[in-house]
């Protein structure tokens, strides 16, 4: 429920109150979703008034777990303690109101909505009355001579009569709040929830058209017998680049060079290649989607002319199957791809021989690769190298994640039982270089940390002052990659510095 909500609540609760309405005002406080102190103390006085105890010390709890400070919450608790005979617990919470007011004689509760003045000399009044129902008549009487210094003129009967009925070891009645007296919202915050009309209704003082009597603020509009003619479309559109087209369904991109839609996107096809995937714009970006997943969307004059015509539901229509990617990834233009649009785009792509794999890499970081299935042992090295900048006979591909004979791929493996791993078109490997494999450390540069950075995207990388992170590519001028604590990610370059050096001896000591 949001503070304006609360405080209209609030509102109409305290004053079904002030017209004797104690059940209504119950039910529009209770409805209240999260109440804060002092509607907690209003709803604990309407229990009270209904005699309801046990109802009553429930909101007066809430109240204080709220506001440990609020002393008439603790007064008018003890109070229900009192009635209750709980006279231990009735003792604490008027020790607890008394300790609130920290040596003062009285709390005005004027400037927090509650018409109310508590006075010292009546919680000190009330607490001789708890430690005389206890037996104990010596502390009533330093409790009532305590209220003494405490008293003011009006309160000094109260505190004589009861201090002479403790000397007489007779019980007097307790000092009571009026239940009928509640916190009120602000008044200031009310008169904010009714509208305000500031700048009023406009009035004709002088007009070119006789008897005329319009108010508002659009301009003034030609005056004749005849309707108005409909305007003139406008007859150029505005240019855009590429065709529009709508999505249809639902693409999640699973390589960095497509984009993500979703159904009812306008997007503008630049390009569409011979393997059914389109090179498309779509909110100043540009990737890859399948052109299945897109009808194309005529914009004319004729389409706004039928604005506001009533518009049917769209066909349902099953989701197509993913085009296969072509090796490279890149989107070839072929002269009699226009001609087979059409068939294309209703059976959706066939799996073909050339269709590529997606190779999911297992570095030092990951990364992934195109590869045409089937392909030799050297094919698949030379993409993996490139895409590392090693030569290809300084890394070994493995199958799982520990380097052992029988999973090692090597030019005498044979090929199709590598292939046939694959799961969808993608398939999954390890790389290690020559270093790692003969497990010698390699030759890396050292960084250590001088202020700690938190991640506050997936793929940054958090550490701590002082920690030692392993470089890997500098990503711009002032973003890096790096290793530390067996994540990686990217942090910000004037975080660390470089170890001189860079020696694991030099980093121990």
């Amino acid at each position: 429920m949001t503070f304006v909500n609360t405080l209209r609540h609030w509102d109409e609760a305290v004053t079904c109150v002030e017209k004797q309405n104690l059940s209504e005002a119950l039910q529009i406080f209770l409805a209240i979703q999260e109440p804060n102190s002092k509607i907690y103390f209003d709803i604990g006085c309407l229990h009270l008034l209904n005699g309801d105890l046990d109802d009553a010390e429930k909101a007066f709890d809430c109240s204080i777990r709220k506001d440990e400070h609020l002393a008439i919450a603790f007064f008018q608790r003890g109070i229900i303690f009192y009635k209750k005979e709980r006279y231990e617990e009735s003792l604490a919470d008027f020790q607890h109101a008394f300790k609130a007011f920290r040596g003062n004689q009285l709390i005005d509760y004027k400037a927090l909505g509650l018409r109310y003045i508590l006075y010292a000399c009546e919680v000190l009044h009330n607490m001789a009355l708890a430690e005389a129902q206890l037996g104990n008549w010596e502390k009533a009487q330093e409790n009532l001579v305590k209220a003494l210094d405490y008293k003011t003129e009006a309160k000094l009967s109260i505190i004589d009569k009861a201090l002479q009925s403790t000397l007489k070891q007779k019980l007097f009645k307790p000092v009571v709040f009026p239940s009928n007296m509640l916190f009120k919202p602000n008044k200031n915050y009310v008169a904010e929830l009714e509208r305000k009309d500031y700048l009023g209704k406009a009035k004709v003082v002088a007009s070119v058209v006789p008897q005329d009597d319009f108010s508002g603020f659009t301009p003034l509009q030609p005056q004749v017998d005849e309707s108005p003619a409909t305007p003139k479309a406008p007859e150029v559109l505005r240019a855009l680049e590429g065709e529009p087209h709508t999505v249809l369904f639902e693409f999640v991109p699973e390589t960095s060079d497509e984009l993500a839609v979703v159904p009812g996107n306008v997007v503008f096809v630049l390009q569409k290649g011979d393997d059914n995937w389109a090179s498309v714009i779509f909110n100043e970006r540009r990737g890859l989607v399948p052109y299945n997943y897109l009808e194309r969307l005529e914009i004319s004059l004729a389409s706004k002319q039928n604005k506001g015509k009533e518009i049917s539901e769209p066909p349902t229509r099953e989701l197509p199957t993913r085009p296969k990617r072509k090796p490279g990834g890149h989107i070839t233009s072929d002269p009699t791809a226009s001609a087979n649009n059409g068939a294309t785009q209703a059976k959706g792509p066939e799996p073909t021989e050339n269709s590529s794999c997606i190779v999911k890499v297992h570095f030092t970081y990951n990364f992934a690769v195109s590869v045409s299935p089937g392909s030799p042992y050297t094919t698949l090295t030379e993409r993996i190298s490139q895409k590392l900048n090693l030569p290809a006979a300084s890394i070994t591909l493995s199958l799982t994640s520990q380097v052992r004979e029988q999973s090692i791929i090597d030019a005498n493996m044979v090929m199709d039982s590598v292939w046939s791993r694959a799961d969808g078109g993608r398939l999954t490997l390890w790389c290690h270089t020559e270093d790692q494999t003969d497990g010698k450390q390699q030759n890396q540069i050292h960084l250590v940390a001088l202020h700690s950075y938190k991640s506050t995207n997936p793929e940054d990388l958090s550490f701590h002052q002082g920690d030692t992170i392993v470089f890997l590519s500098r990503v711009n001028q002032d973003w890096m990659e790096g290793q530390c604590n067996g994540n990686t990610g990217i942090f910000p370059a004037s975080f660390v510095e470089e170890v001189p050096g860079n020696s694991q001896e030099h980093l121990e000591s």
